[in-house]
């Protein structure tokens, strides 16, 4: 039997749940994904926790590329997900030439900074109606 991060139908983005910068981010991802190629779920969910817990994913302070059976974190995870995307946005996976120290820790500095700069929300956010479909604790049984 499938189930819904074992057989996504495409890559899925896992993301803080109650950071507004992470909330943004995945609005940002939506608008820019037209072929709706990207499903996603919060680190939070079941289904985060599932996936973090596969592949020894031990903090909920990056954002996760699930792709290909393979995951990605960091700043790794964030440019390949931009190479995905519609626009001038696929040209920062040039930056994955960079050595990934760097990157990370360009991605640490905002990752450690992101609660007090754009701050949370209380709950995990809940998708419209029409985008609930692409929002993976939304397809658990």
């Amino acid at each position: 039997m499938s189930t819904p991060e074992s057989d996504p139908a495409g890559p899925i983005v896992l993301f803080d749940g109650v950071c507004n910068l992470c909330d943004a981010a995945v609005t940002f991802i939506i608008d820019r994904d037209a072929d709706a190629v990207f499903r996603f779920a919060s680190l939070q969910s079941e289904v985060g926790q599932r996936l973090t817990q596969r592949f020894g994913i031990e903090n909920e302070d990056t954002v996760v590329l699930v792709e290909d059976g393979r995951c990605y974190v960091r700043s790794t995870a964030a440019l390949r997900i931009a190479r995905r995307l519609d626009g001038a946005w696929p040209l920062l996976a040039a930056l994955l030439a960079m050595p990934r120290p760097l990157r990370d820790a360009a991605y640490r500095f905002i990752a450690r900074h992101r609660y007090r700069w754009f701050g949370t929300h209380d709950a995990c956010r809940v998708p419209t109606p029409a985008l609930r479909s692409r929002f993976l604790e939304y397809d658990l049984p």
